[in-house]
């Protein structure tokens, strides 16, 4: 980094927090504006800033260490968290089910489905905390990647580097609410996309891979071994379902790969189903109407594919470097290896500004969505429920900040990248997602079973954690999901059912399919012929996209590997079921309004 570097990062850092501070007015009109923006913002904004926020530099600091040791075996390996394909499930119908509910956050959801009385309460109060604890895992998560790349490229210790980068989110974030999140998000965003432009077209440019090459991966006592790639097995659409590699590789767990990835898919695709919280829901209770609900998960999904040709990018620039110098040790350090020695003074600054506006997108995003949790769902609700707008204000921005600490403090006692998204993803993830899912398809299921089953999950989830019982991967994401099953049909069975009155409602809201037959059948006969009509296309849509974001991520990676003819098989699977979706979702996206208070009628086809 030289001079001009630190001038352009310096620009960019006064820049964001000047926006912040710009937008406050706006965000302190109340909590609605300071947690939805009034629900008055555009979908493309709400599209570009969810890209931005899934753009963390730890996750493109992983899946390109991914990417350069195992190839597109990796892009199949992050199906688990890395790929995002829940976004699909948000785009086809979960999406437009969470708008519908006209909430400010996911434990207030609560109240729809289960009532307002101790039922409801109950699941409030656990949704909110369980939230909250997720977020701090997040927030350790995110500051564990930012600070090992920042204080790489500063020469600084990572925690003094990740403390810098969350206080300055952490200050604009407390002023501006969601509207600066949105905003500085779609400001980043432009940045993010630059950089991706330009590392993809210097790869391209740079790097022409040979038949046979040399990449270092982890061990697993913590050291690191030179290993051998084959090109055509690296860069192969059907990889072997066995990896083969020696055990004391760390990422020999994979070596089952054809077990892995179906397991992978089939916990992602129940995920997807039940809808997660955090700052993904945050930005579908603040649509405006289920059609925008569907056009910003599309242009969500479309700016995300950029990022697989970024991290091949990366990965590719690696390997040129190890071929050219010395094999790369730890594999999580391509980043700042490459701008270190591939990018120019000046451009580095930019594309180092870029990185840190990934960093900082996601860290805004989950500071706000949390502080939601506890201002709405706890304070508000439980402790002054009298509160005016500017202590409400004033307890968000305090709110920011203890969950700000709370992280970094965790992110202390944690060293891999790898551990700890293993664990929010198919650890504490798992604990949680199945009172999510319960929650839409299965009528008798009460509040009472989502609290046990919430508790159940996540102690479970922490426990281990803690305890640092060394668990393998399917016993990481199956125990704590079991469990917390139990927990749900314990709770809900023992406990009488959520009041005929709330279920009603909820459905008529909603619209959800699953085991809703007597309570769909109090409906009009037209209502629920419509009702049964979007359900289908719904349920046809998702089996034709999940597919298709798969095609249209990979897509974008052969490109950049040169792949051509991979690459034109893969363009064709992609058309071909661009043009079925088309058919079966955009056609029937609606403008129409959907609320509690209109009953369903047969959407119209424009």
């Amino acid at each position: 980094m030289q001079f001009i570097d630190y001038a352009i990062v310096a620009i960019y850092l006064a820049a964001i927090v000047g926006l912040g501070f710009f937008l406050q007015r706006k965000a302190s009109q109340g909590i609605e504006a300071y947690f939805l923006g009034d629900r008055n913002l555009p979908w493309w904004a709400l599209g570009a800033s969810g890209m931005a926020s899934n753009t963390d530099i730890a996750g493109t600091m992983w899946i390109t260490a991914l990417i350069y040791a195992l190839g597109t075996k990796g892009f199949f390996i992050e199906i688990r968290g890395g790929v995002v394909l829940v976004m699909v499930f948000f785009m086809v119908f979960v999406g437009k089910w969470t708008r519908r509910s006209q909430v400010m956050t996911l434990a207030e959801w609560m109240k729809l489905r289960f009532g307002d009385g101790r039922e409801g309460n109950t699941a409030r109060l656990i949704s909110a905390i369980a939230n909250l604890a997720f977020a701090v895992g997040a927030m350790s998560y995110f500051s564990l990647g930012g600070g090992k790349f920042l204080g790489e490229l500063l020469g600084i210790a990572d925690r003094r580097a990740a403390i810098f980068m969350i206080t300055l989110a952490m200050i604009y974030t407390a002023v501006s609410g969601f509207y600066g999140v949105i905003w500085t998000d779609v400001f980043q965003g432009v940045l993010i996309f630059g950089a991706i432009i330009y590392v993809c077209i210097l790869a391209m440019q740079t790097v022409n891979l040979p038949d046979q090459f040399t990449v270092s991966l982890p061990l697993s006592d913590g050291g690191f071994q030179e290993f051998t790639n084959n090109l055509s097995e690296w860069s192969s659409i059907f990889p072997s379902l066995n990896l083969d590699l020696p055990q004391e590789f760390d990422y020999s767990s994979f070596n089952l790969f054809g077990i892995i990835i179906f397991f992978y898919l089939l916990k992602t695709c129940l995920e997807g189903a039940s809808g997660v919280g955090g700052y993904m829901s945050q930005r579908y209770f603040a649509a405006k109407s289920d059609r925008e609900a569907g056009l910003l998960s599309l242009f969500w999904i479309l700016l995300l594919s950029f990022r697989w040709p970024l991290v091949t990018s990366f990965a590719m620039l690696g390997i040129h470097y190890g071929l050219n110098n010395q094999v790369i040790t730890d594999p999580e350090l391509i980043l700042p290896t490459v701008l270190e020695n591939y990018i120019p003074t000046g451009i580095r600054g930019l594309l180092v500004a870029c990185f840190l506006a990934a960093a900082m997108s996601t860290f805004d995003s989950i500071i706000n969505s949390a502080a939601s949790y506890w201002v709405r769902d706890i304070y508000q609700t439980y402790i002054n429920p009298n509160a005016q707008q500017p202590t409400l204000i004033r307890q968000s921005q305090i709110a920011s900040i203890v969950i700000v600490l709370i992280g970094l403090l965790f992110s202390f006692y944690q060293t891999s990248i790898n551990e700890i998204w293993g664990w929010l993803t198919t650890g504490l993830g798992a604990g949680l997602f199945m009172p999510l899912l319960l929650r839409w398809y299965w009528w008798r299921f009460n509040g009472y079973g989502f609290a046990l089953g919430t508790i159940t999950g996540m102690t479970v989830a922490i426990g281990y954690k803690l305890l640092d019982i060394s668990l393998s991967e399917y016993a990481v994401f199956l125990v704590p999901s079991l469990c917390s099953l139990m927990g749900c049909i314990v709770g809900t069975l023992v406990t009488a059912p959520t009041e005929p009155e709330v279920l009603e409602n909820f459905y008529r809201t909603t619209r959800p399919f699953g085991a809703w037959q007597h309570i769909a059948a109090k409906l009009p006969e037209r209502s629920q012929l419509a009702i049964t009509q979007e359900n289908r296309r719904d349920l046809i849509s998702i089996v034709i996209a999940v597919p298709w974001q798969l095609s249209l991520f990979l897509m974008g990676m052969l490109l950049v590997m040169k792949q051509w003819q991979s690459f034109l098989l893969v363009f064709a699977i992609f058309a071909l079921l661009s043009v079925c979706l088309y058919f079966t979702w955009y056609r029937f996206l609606s403008e129409k309004p959907k609320s509690s208070q209109l009953e369903a009628q047969p959407e119209s086809n424009d």
